[in-house]
């Protein structure tokens, strides 16, 4: 394997997605649901009134 020079590194080009970018977004993806989650069953306690007392 030889050594790249200068004007070749420069033409290299990076993947457009990269595994950080879908872990993020996975992460974000699964907060969101989470929080629904949490306020549906936060709106059906209200609802029916089953409260912790």
């Amino acid at each position: 394997m030889r050594e790249l020079n200068k004007e070749e590194l420069l033409e290299i080009s990076g993947g457009a997605i990269s595994g950080a970018i879908i872990t993020a977004l996975i992460k974000g993806i699964n907060t969101i649901l989470e929080l629904g989650r949490s306020l549906g069953t936060a709106i059906r306690r209200i609802h029916t009134g089953n409260f912790c007392r």
